[in-house]
């Protein structure tokens, strides 16, 4: 069984950076590609920012640029690095391991607010 935990979600005024971060349990970390997504309010959830197991990356056109996706497996932890926020941005993130052998999983949710 795999648990995710995010942090670091939070109100800023636009502009203004986050960084978010998504710690795993287990040890099929290194080995499973990652992703965050988020949801904002009646609206469905969508893939933001992903990196493989080999550390490749890609993101929405809507975030490129300013989110920086990586991950330090020495830790068991992904980030997300959110900057120059907009307020568009504001939604739920979750964090998504996912491991062909092992399947998919959900952290609970953490919560960012962009507003002035």
């Amino acid at each position: 069984q795999v648990q995710l935990v995010e942090s670091g979600g939070g109100a800023v005024q636009p502009g203004e950076s986050l960084r978010l971060s998504c710690a795993a349990s287990g040890s099929i970390f290194s080995v499973s590609d990652m992703g965050w997504y988020r949801q904002a309010p009646g609206k469905q959830r969508e893939l933001v920012a992903q990196i493989t197991s080999g550390k490749i990356t890609s993101y929405i056109d809507a975030v490129k640029g300013r989110f920086t996706i990586s991950r330090d497996n020495a830790k068991n932890t992904v980030y997300l690095q959110m900057n120059s926020l907009k307020p568009e941005d504001t939604a739920v993130y979750f964090c998504n391991l996912r491991q062909p052998a092992w399947g998919s999983y959900w952290g609970q949710g953490t919560q960012v607010t962009v507003s002035s």
